[in-house]
């Protein structure tokens, strides 16, 4: 009866908005994978578990969370953007488990002119989420949980405020090392635009599995994104794909690697799409602490850098 109903509520969310298009949409920033870990794995995250990240992700993952945890984390960008994000998550007896988390991007400084190319000034831009989720068990192996977000972002004198949420499930297969999970990130819409017209905000469906091989210190994840976006064949409705894998080499060091489908495709240039697509990454833990590191390769255009360091309390 677990199983049955474990599959039948992840068909509910990824059905419940596959028929919802994609468009031209604001909040980007919120696309952009949160943590070093989850990004040298290519953001195959919708099914993993014990990790204080998951908040971005599946919200319905805070409940494997064992004990308090937190992180914070650094995005070195291409230019001068650069990103971090905060997570803390803590279970609360009888209640169930609350994650809390921001993330943030800000795209450095540009020059400001006029229409003849005089100088003004200068003038910024900045994006940031305050993020809060709940979680807790449905049934054994299964979770659910759900997201709360309040979005702010700034360029020069406008802004702009949104509010969303995020839903997923959780199913961790009896007497097996296979989990299934399934996330609808950013249902919602901008509160105030930045100057009349309202955009839409990058819905996100997705699905996941993660498995244990038997006889391997080995974690293999598989990712299905934006299920929800029109596309010419059914075929294509699954070219959004990653894979990621941890390697456990040691009690204190892990190594990761990853591998973005639509990303290599995008930034395809001539014939040649050199690395694009491929990350990595390396984790070591020294006393309770984790220490991650995550290189994302875009080709020809350069590389992505992520540090992120996490611990229990």
């Amino acid at each position: 009866m677990t199983l049955r109903l474990a599959v039948l509520l992840i068909l509910a969310v990824t059905g419940s908005a596959v028929s919802v298009a994609g468009s031209n949409t604001t909040y980007d920033f919120l696309r952009n994978d949160v943590g070093a870990r989850a990004a040298a794995m290519a953001g195959s995250f919708v099914s993993m578990t014990e990790d204080p990240t998951v908040l971005f992700y599946n919200p319905a993952a805070l409940s494997t969370l064992g004990t308090p945890q937190g992180s914070i984390g650094f995005f070195k960008h291409l230019l001068d953007i650069n990103s971090g994000y905060v997570s803390y998550s803590q279970s609360v007896n009888d209640v169930g488990n609350f994650g809390a988390g921001v993330v943030f991007t800000n795209y450095g400084s540009f020059d400001e002119t006029d229409d003849i190319g005089n100088t003004l000034g200068t003038f910024s831009a900045n994006d940031f989420a305050f993020v809060l989720g709940y979680s807790n068990v449905l049934d054994e192996n299964l979770y659910y949980g759900a997201n709360v977000k309040f979005i702010y972002s700034k360029i020069a004198g406008y802004s702009s405020t949104g509010i969303a949420g995020d839903v997923g499930i959780l199913f961790r297969v009896p007497d097996s090392r296979l989990t299934f999970g399934a996330s609808i990130r950013n249902v919602g819409s901008q509160l105030t635009s930045y100057l009349s017209t309202r955009e839409d905000l990058p819905l996100d469906v997705a699905i996941g599995a993660s498995v244990v091989p038997r006889g391997l210190p080995l974690l293999l994840n598989l990712n299905f994104h934006k299920l929800n976006e029109e596309v010419d064949t059914f075929g294509d409705r699954f070219r959004a794909f990653s894979i990621g894998g941890e390697f456990t080499l040691s009690s204190v060091l892990r190594a990761r690697f990853g591998y973005d489908n639509e990303r290599r495709k995008e930034l395809k240039i001539g014939t040649s799409a050199g690395l694009a697509g491929f990350s990595g990454g390396l984790g070591i833990t020294i006393s309770e602490y984790t220490v991650d590191y995550a290189l994302s390769s875009l080709g020809k255009v350069g590389s992505l850098h992520r540090i992120s360091i996490a611990r229990p309390f």
